[in-house]
Parts: C-alpha cells; structure tokens; sequence
C-alpha cells in the first residue's frame, strides 16, 4: 500500500521533454510537492522536434498558455497538416490533413460515400472535401470558427511549428515562475538504495548531492537513469523503420510561408522542411545501410531552399522503446523513453501523453506495481499503434529499383497493421481503437496517399441513388473550396496576431 504523498520530484534533463514535464507538474500538483530539475548546459539537446499535432493545444491550454504570446516567443507558424512527396512513386504528392473530411451520415462515415463515386471515376480526390487540406494547398490559415456551426470553417484543425528550444526557454520562464528549482550541473552518478534498487539520489560533478522519491528521466537517449542506472532494456524497432541517422540544419526563411510540414522522400530516406518565422528548419532522415553520411549530406543541402543558417548536425538514433516506461521509481518521458523518427511529428505528442500518464497514475511514496505496471502497458499499446502507423509510409511505396524502398515494401510487417490495410483493402473499413493517436481519417488519408485502393465500399451507402451522392459530394466541395478562399494568407493571419519580433 502506498506511504504518504511524494514530496520530491527530481527531473533529470530539460529540453522540450524536461521542461514540459516542469511546467505541468508546477501546474497541477504544487501543493506540498517540491519539483527541481537539473540540466547540464554543456549537454546540447536535440531540439528537431519541432512541428506538431493538434493535441499540443490541450497541453498549453492545461498549463494556462496563451497562444498568441506562445507563438510570438517561439517564432512559431500554424500547422493544417504534413504534406508527403515522392512517397508513393516520384511526382506523387499527398496531404494528411488534421480535423475532419466531408460531412459523416448517419448509416456511413462521408469517405465511403466518396469511395462509391471514387471507384467509378466519378470524383476527384479525397483532398478536395476537406478545409485543412484545400486550405493548405492555398497557403491560407484561419483558426476555426467557432460560431460558424455547420460550416467547414468550424472543422479547421490546427497544430504548430515552432523552435524547440525557444518553446523549452518559454516553459523554463513559466515552470520557474510557478515553483521549479534548476540546478545547472553534470550528473556524475547515481545512487540507488541498497534494499529495493529505487534511486535514492544523483550526484553531480560539484560533489552536490540531490535525493528524491520519484525521478523523472528527460536525459534523451541516453536514458541516464532508465537504462545507464537501472538497465531497463530496449525494444528494438530498425527491421520495421531502417532508418537510423538523422542530420539537421536550418535555413533562410523563403515566400510564401506554408501553413504545413513537408515531408519528401528520398533515395534512402526523406527530408523534412518545417516553416518557421525566422527560418526554415530542414533535416535528412536516413538509413546507414543504404546510404553514406557524406551523400545524405550532400541530398540535404542541396535541396534548401534557401542559405543554410548553421553547420549541419549528425545524429545517430535507433528506432524503438524501452522495455518498461517506468522502472521503480523511475519514469522515462520522452527520447529517453523510445524514439520514433518525426514522420508524423509525434515526438512532442509522446512526450505530453507520457506527462498526462504520470498525472493519472500519480504514484504514493511506496509505489503499487499494478499501478507501474498499467502505465507500462498504455505506453507499449501507444507506442506500437504510431509505430504501425508510421511503418505504413514505408510498406506502400511503389519507388521500385531502390534497394532501400525495394526493401521497405517487401518486408514483414507486424500483424496488427497486415489487418488494418487487408480490412481497408476489402470495403474501405478503417477500425480504430478508442485510446489511439490516429484518427480514421488519418488513417484513410495516408493509405490512399500511398496507392493503397479499397476494392469495395460500405453497402449501405447504396440505400441512396448515385446521383443523390453526386449532388451531396460535389455540395461539400464546393462549400470547403469557399470557405478556403476567403480566409487569409497564412503570412496575414500571423501578422495580424502573433509575429514574433525581429531577430
């Protein structure tokens, strides 16, 4: 049975990760409960992480952010979705577009209406019925309109881009304001308790000596604490995701700025282009068994769009999770819990689900196993429902003649995404656990995007006439391609309400 209330907190590294885990524990559990996090400023962090999902917004509304300041301080830009080319074959190009497509009816979802008029050559793509993704093409950005019920306009959905390491400064500024002691130091070992193997304490390289009840590992991959002191285990994930470097710089801003990230394939990997205000931030995903350094490098520079602003930065990585989110007394939240590559910019998302987890599963003093270990098994069901839905990029491709694409789309993929496409194959029918990151429609969106077709469709879309169909489709068309005209540039909107000043 639990032992009292934890009293200390102990957060080892900051970064995105360390100091969004300060902000909202500070946040939420100040009474009684002393929170330090202690960061070495000679360890740089990674600090790629920087587009993101729509549920980023629940986390800044939680800790009382205001979205405005936020983007201004972060020089931050609006997300409506990430735009893939060449994934497919060369020349192809879809969107996954964040919110809503068309209009649900009672007896079938709208994309299975679409379906029906799609097989027959009828309709353009899916692309067209949705507000994110129409307005993404137009470079345009609106939040949603709340008032506008009924219309496209209340359907946006949006996420940001921003610097992370501007985002984890804006955090630090906050979590110190509400309670958070920083200790700036090298942690040089790692004390545990004789009896249980708890972590007792951290020492740094001064001689300081830090103990706490409950520590929380920010350290990256590293995982100073989870693996370095209690030699959790990893889950390897390469066989599925062979990429395994990554190399990162940024660039000079160019015209227009896109409301969107892009992600474009290549050789042995892709590159990803994340627009902020100041600049563009730019990166080579890549395989080391397909392609050398040198030529990854050479592929990245060569396609900025414009100066590059700094060096560019290699880093190694292994696609995977740690075996146990949460050892003793010991909690991983974020690189220092797994790593998946920024395809569908999920990194930020782990980290805000892994806080959120902790918050829910808040821990007495003596710790309860079964407690550890339901967060153990929700953190292994998230982390396999991304990695399926990230491994789908790589199985549907069709860029024959490359070794690197040739072998993504004949290797054995994990059961559970084998029956989502053999499912989606067969009438369309996409299935969704009710806890998982992506929605049917992201889901659709990708699978279509990459040349999976349904061979069939709902049945019960024929209780109404082709025509009917028709009119209902083209209606929606035409209402979202409106809409999206007379919404602002995405350049107007943040002028209008949060540029960041000049650098």
């Amino acid at each position: 049975m639990g032992l009292g209330l934890v009293k200390n907190v102990v957060i080892v590294g900051g970064g995105t990760a360390g100091w969004m885990t300060a902000a909202a524990l500070s946040t939420l559990i100040s009474n009684g409960c002393k929170i330090r996090l202690v960061e070495s400023d000679e360890i740089s962090t990674i600090g790629v992480g920087e587009a993101t999902i729509p549920v980023i917004r629940g986390y800044n509304q939680l800790i009382g952010v205001d979205e405005n300041e936020f983007l201004r301080q972060t020089q931050g830009t609006f997300k409506l979705g990430i735009e893939f080319v060449n994934w497919g074959k060369q020349g192809d190009s879809y969107i996954h577009g964040f919110g809503v497509i068309g209009r649900d009816q009672l007896l079938a979802k709208f994309y299975q209406y679409w379906l029906k008029l799609y097989q027959d050559g009828q309709v353009p793509d899916i692309e067209h019925y949705s507000i994110n993704t129409v307005a993404a093409r137009k470079n345009k950005f609106l939040r949603a309109v709340s008032d506008s019920t009924g219309s496209p306009l209340s359907d946006i959905s949006h996420a940001f881009h921003f610097d992370a390491a501007l985002y984890a400064k804006y955090l630090r500024g906050l979590s110190e304001k509400r309670g958070v002691r920083r200790t700036e130091g090298r942690i040089t070992e790692t004390v545990l308790r004789a009896d249980d193997g708890h972590v007792q304490a951290i020492v740094l390289e001064n001689g300081e000596r830090i103990e706490g009840d409950l520590f929380i590992d920010c350290s990256g991959f590293r995982g100073l604490l989870i693996e370095g002191a209690l030699n959790t285990g990893y889950e390897d994930w390469s066989h599925w995701l062979p990429c395994d470097r990554a190399i990162a710089v940024p660039c000079e801003s160019v015209s227009p700025l896109l409301p969107y990230t892009r992600s474009t394939a290549h050789d042995a990997g892709w590159q990803w282009r994340i627009p902020l205000q100041h600049r563009i931030g730019n990166g080579h995903v890549y395989s080391s068994k397909f392609m050398e350094p040198e030529q990854a490098e050479s592929i990245l520079m060569n396609n900025l769009d414009g100066k590059p602003l700094a060096q560019p930065r290699h880093l190694r990585f292994t696609t995977g999770k740690r075996k146990r989110a949460w050892n003793k007394n010991v909690v991983a939240i974020g690189l220092a819990g797994g790593f998946m590559e920024p395809l569908e910019s999920t990194s930020i998302h782990l980290v805000q689900t892994g806080i959120t987890r902790l918050l829910t599963m808040f821990p007495h003093k003596g710790y309860d196993q079964p407690d550890i270990d339901a967060f153990n098994q929700a953190t292994d069901e998230e982390y396999a429902a991304i990695r399926d839905f990230l491994i789908l990029h790589y199985k549907l491709n069709a860029r024959e003649g490359k070794p690197f694409w040739d072998y993504c789309r004949n290797m054995e993929i994990p059961a559970t995404l084998q029956r989502r496409m053999d499912l989606y194959r067969s009438n369309g029918r996409i299935i969704r656990g009710s806890d998982e990151l992506f929605t049917e429609t992201s889901w659709l969106q990708v699978m279509h995007g990459q040349g999976l077709r349904a061979k069939g469709y709902h049945p019960l879309v024929d209780q109404r006439s082709a025509e009917d169909i028709a009119a209902f489709l083209g209606n929606v068309k035409e209402v979202v391609l409106r809409c999206a005209e007379h919404m602002p540039t995405h350049e107007e909107y943040i002028a209008s309400c949060c540029a960041a000043p000049q650098l």
